[in-house]
């Protein structure tokens, strides 16, 4: 499975939406994810791999849309929103809610919920220590500003010329996206078994090995 719904959230956070607009068709968000997965096992997928969606209170885009002057809004620890963060949290919880469901529904099929946010969140928590000596916030391709990314200017535009000549000490790329670097934590988070439920080597194992518990 694709990462439904992250999209969808970004259209409404980034544009006009308000946060309880956006809150108000979470659910129908899930329930599209859990229709599309009870339709492919319906057409013979038997493992499904589904991920949740990404603290985007530490995105490099929503830290410049909802930049504020009250240090309370955001974690000390990390610099990252604390109310953002919080709502894919709760997203993250309704989806997995919904895979349960779907697992009872569908005994012999293996979905796997892909934990993108605390993949994700080891490396916000402590940048250095996994290779980003330029923190985990800042953009690497931008257009200036505290964290390198203007609306206005996009990493691409003939404007956007504050481009780092070192990706893999930095984790945003362009202020939307991860540089390879931090996908590559996070991939590994997840075939190592780390963020994935259940396991994905435990699944691997079963399989390969049906004698082994």
């Amino acid at each position: 499975m694709g990462e439904i719904g992250g999209n969808d959230f970004n259209y409404g956070f980034l544009g006009n939406s308000t946060k309880e607009e956006v809150e108000s068709y979470v659910p129908a968000v899930v329930k599209t994810i859990s229709s599309a997965i009870q339709e492919l096992i319906e057409l013979g997928a038997s493992t499904l791999l589904v991920p949740g969606d990404l603290p985007i209170g530490c995105s490099t885009a929503y830290l410049t849309k909802f930049m504020h002057s009250d240090k309370g809004q955001y974690d000390p620890k990390t610099g990252c929103i604390n109310w953002l963060n919080k709502f894919s949290q709760q997203y993250n919880e309704l989806l997995q809610k919904e895979l349960h469901l779907l697992r009872d529904l569908n005994p012999a099929a293996t979905i796997i919920y892909a934990d993108y946010y605390n993949a994700a969140m080891q490396f916000y928590a402590s940048p250095k220590s996994h290779g980003f000596r330029k923190g985990a916030l800042v953009a690497c391709c931008g257009a200036g500003g505290p964290y390198n990314f203007k609306f206005s200017a996009l990493c691409g535009d003939p404007s956007a010329r504050d481009i780092c000549s070192d990706t893999s000490v930095y984790a945003s790329w362009d202020g939307m996206h991860f540089t390879e670097a931090a996908y590559k934590w996070i991939a590994t988070g997840l075939l190592q078994g780390t963020f994935t439920f259940p396991p994905v080597p435990k699944i691997c194992t079963n399989r390969f090995n049906p004698n082994v518990s």
